[in-house]
């Protein structure tokens, strides 16, 4: 596999402004830091993909894809199964002057543009008016980061990743403490001090990021609550609204739809 693992899947005699190409993601699938000469639209058609770049991070479900402009150092991981349809756009072919990454709605028709231009038989008309109109339809839409940093000290990191292993662990920093040998305001200090968030806010984030993958392969809310530690979908629902301001049902939703 090439740096970027998908380079190698790119034909060599492309022709047209706009190429999409379809990635198998199993489940644990990065594709490490890296950049493209093109512009990039990273959309996960199935499971949910994770963008990387710089500090900041996007989690998307099939109803968001993200913009990635030209030269934009990148990381796109899978935690589950998932399947990454990406469009490459010639910089010079493209009206989007976007300068920074830009989470974008992926209506039914955008999904739709994608797998059609996927398609190797298109005549270069109907290509090319194909590629105009996907380009039109992408408007930006909010999207949350659950992204996470991760504590130094190496108590705190032992708790840290036992958590991101088992998010539903619902034991308190005292009792934490026993397990690692530390006091609950030694790993209290450690979260806020290194990771920049209380140890409460740092593992809620962690279950919501973990839930967003259930949640993409459509495990029903309740289930996916207990799963991650919540007693109830409506605590989960709670949960999930505080950080980003609307629902699951929503969040997973095409805005125009």
């Amino acid at each position: 596999m090439l740096s970027d693992g998908q380079s190698d899947a790119r034909r060599s005699d492309r022709a047209s402004g706009l190429e999409v190409c379809t990635f198998a993601m199993p489940a644990g699938t990065v594709f490490d830091w890296h950049v493209h000469e093109d512009h990039q639209l990273a959309w996960a058609s199935s499971g949910v993909l994770t963008v990387r770049s710089g500090d900041e991070a996007w989690v998307l479900p099939p109803t968001r894809a993200l913009w990635i402009p030209a030269g934009v150092r990148h990381e796109t991981l899978s935690d589950g199964v998932a399947t990454m349809r990406t469009a490459y756009v010639q910089p010079d072919a493209c009206p989007i002057e976007w300068r920074t990454c830009m989470p974008v709605d992926v209506t039914p028709l955008v999904a739709e543009l994608l797998s059609h231009l996927e398609r190797s038989d298109l005549d270069r008309s109907t290509r090319s008016h194909a590629e105009l109109l996907l380009v039109e339809l992408l408007e930006p839409v909010t999207t949350f980061s659950f992204e996470v940093r991760m504590p130094t000290d190496d108590r705190a990191i032992r708790v840290a990743e036992m958590l991101i292993d088992n998010p539903a662990d619902d034991r308190t920093l005292s009792a934490w403490g026993v397990d690692v040998g530390a006091s609950s305001r030694t790993l209290a200090r450690a979260f806020i001090t290194e990771t920049g968030l209380p140890f409460a806010r740092w593992r809620a984030l962690v279950r919501l990021r973990r839930a967003m993958e259930a949640l993409g392969s459509d495990e029903p809310v309740a289930e996916v609550a207990r799963q991650v530690g919540y007693e109830s979908a409506s605590a989960f629902v709670a949960a999930f609204r505080r950080e980003t301001g609307i629902t699951p049902a929503r969040y997973f939703h095409s805005e125009h739809r």
